[in-house]
């Protein structure tokens, strides 16, 4: 009778069986490995390096939305009787007469407010007589 002997020592040098591969892996995705230890290390120093590379090599598409500003610069308070009170810069609005500049004034302020009707307006200058900007008086249609 022939006897087959089946040995599972490995012989030094030998690789290393996938088997202990296998557990350490499953040890670092467990988290199984105390404070101060050297897999510990390793694992802190894999996450620290992953925080600070990724963004490098991945695009995560987390570039800020690009707004378009007003091309007029408009300030808006709201009154006490209800009314809104717009200042309007002056180099938006081209010198003219009453009707014009209301329409320019009114052109300005709706895509801000919404449908508004012009009570009155009435142009800020500054010492030199200048007109700086136009306050507007508005209401809610």
């Amino acid at each position: 009778m022939h006897k087959a002997e089946l040995t599972t020592d490995t012989a030094p040098g030998a690789p290393v069986p996938m088997n202990a591969i296998w557990r350490t892996i499953r040890s670092y995705v467990l988290w199984q490995h105390e404070r101060g230890t050297l897999h510990y290390d390793i694992m802190v120093t894999l996450i620290i390096i992953f925080v600070l590379f990724s963004p490098l090599v991945i695009n995560f598409n987390d570039k800020p939305i690009s707004r378009n500003p007003h091309p007029t610069e408009v300030v808006v308070t709201a009154e006490a009787d209800g009314h809104l009170s717009f200042l309007v810069a002056a180099n938006a609005v081209t010198p003219g007469d009453d009707p014009a500049v209301r329409d320019q004034l009114l052109h300005i302020i709706e895509p801000i407010a919404g449908a508004v009707s012009i009570v009155s307006y009435e142009a800020v200058s500054d010492r030199k007589g200048q007109v700086q900007s136009y306050k507007v008086l508005a209401q809610r249609e």
